[in-house]
């Protein structure tokens, strides 16, 4: 009989323990972002405190940080000022080219090339068209282009080629001419699409350019005006975000996904659509929601001061007129957006840099450490 008892005594201590650990595994299934993300701060080596503008992760796995505190390398424990001692300029755009060499843009003090020991500096002495350099790509045949106020300097690993920006038109300069001031029309972002064409998004028009010729990228014969982000998804489309909203152009189609001002378009591993922009508050299919409802937090948050909002686009959703968006989070405003290997999403703000998880929010600023 006390066998029997004690038979029965351990079963139910089996399905307890059951019961307690499918719970449990039922509240992590959970799908991300049915709940306001949690925000908090860690207590390792800090990041940038300052605008923090572009973000992206090297061949190694190190996540790299474009500030204006300066460029900052996270090894997945501790942060490092790269540029600390080199120059006290403000970083807009970080490139890590084919050969695993890093590109630095900075605002006055031109671009910094740096091969993991050593560090170069181009200025316009070196033919560079301006000290401003907001943006950086690589193309397919390793050539190095930099967007900056008054056009784009391409560089082929000898010498600057020129191309500045005439009102409405665009041309290649071949009279050596730069700017040591800064000219209109500054050239926001820059991509190669799959069929070898050129995008140049400026805050004046937007161009396209076949190697030859640059042309003038209109919809209904109105030219798209102060692009500040183009990019191109897996499936060929062209993305522009800038003062007209969020476009989608699959090469005949166009669609306006949004209306209010868009600054940064990046499309993660899913094909989910994320964007940095101004908020939507009369367009409530933009607001996060769960089971038909809004988030009580949705609202609560939205006022003048929190004017801007990182969102996700469902990539399944894109073909609807109204896809599903979920605002993440309300900010004075967000730049950069990257994914990493392991899914988090970073993305760059006023006081430095932030990563999402799908749960929480992690701030890697000192300011956020001490509170």
């Amino acid at each position: 009989m006390k066998n029997k008892k004690t038979v029965l005594y351990g079963l139910m201590i089996i399905m307890h323990v059951f019961c307690i650990s499918g719970y449990g595994q039922v509240k992590t299934d959970l799908p991300k972002d049915n709940i306001e993300p949690e925000t908090k701060s860690v207590n390792i080596s800090t990041g940038p405190n300052r605008i923090t503008r572009n973000i992206i992760q090297d061949k190694k796995g190190n996540i790299w940080i474009a500030a204006f505190d300066g460029v900052f390398q996270y090894n997945g424990k501790d942060f490092t000022n790269i540029t600390g001692k080199v120059s006290s300029a403000r970083f807009f755009s970080v490139l890590e080219d084919r050969k695993g060499n890093l590109w630095f843009g900075s605002i006055g003090s031109g671009v910094y090339y740096y091969d993991g020991k050593s560090f170069k500096n181009f200025t316009i002495k070196d033919g560079l068209l301006n000290n401003d350099v907001g943006s950086i790509y690589e193309d397919k045949k390793g050539n190095i282009w930099f967007g900056v106020f008054g056009g784009t300097s391409r560089y082929d690993g000898k010498s600057f080629h020129n191309y500045i920006i005439n009102g409405d038109a665009m041309n290649e300069d071949r009279t050596g001419t730069t700017f040591s001031d800064r000219p209109p029309y500054e050239v926001n972002a820059i991509i190669e699409d799959k069929t070898g064409k050129f995008w140049f998004a400026t805050r004046g028009n937007t161009f396209v350019y076949d190697g030859k010729k640059f042309t003038v990228f209109t919809h209904d014969h109105k030219p798209f005006k102060n692009v500040r982000s183009v990019m191109e998804d897996t499936e060929g489309n062209i993305w522009l975000g800038g003062n007209d909203g969020l476009w989608r152009y699959n090469g005949s189609i166009f669609t306006n996904f949004k209306q209010k001002f868009v600054g940064y378009i990046y499309e993660d591993k899913k094909g989910n659509i994320w964007t940095s922009s101004e908020k939507d508050t009369n367009e409530p299919w933009a607001l996060p929601r769960y089971n038909g409802k809004s988030l009580p937090w949705a609202t609560s948050e939205m006022d003048n001061s929190r004017a801007w909002a990182l969102s996700r686009y469902d990539g399944k959703s894109l073909s609807n007129k109204k896809p599903t968006v979920t605002q993440i989070i309300n900010k004075p405003m967000v730049f950069g957006i990257l994914e990493d290997d392991k899914g988090n999403i970073w993305f760059g703000a006023f006081d430095g840099v932030h990563r999402y998880d799908g749960y929480t929010i992690t701030s890697f600023n000192s300011k956020e450490s001490q509170k």
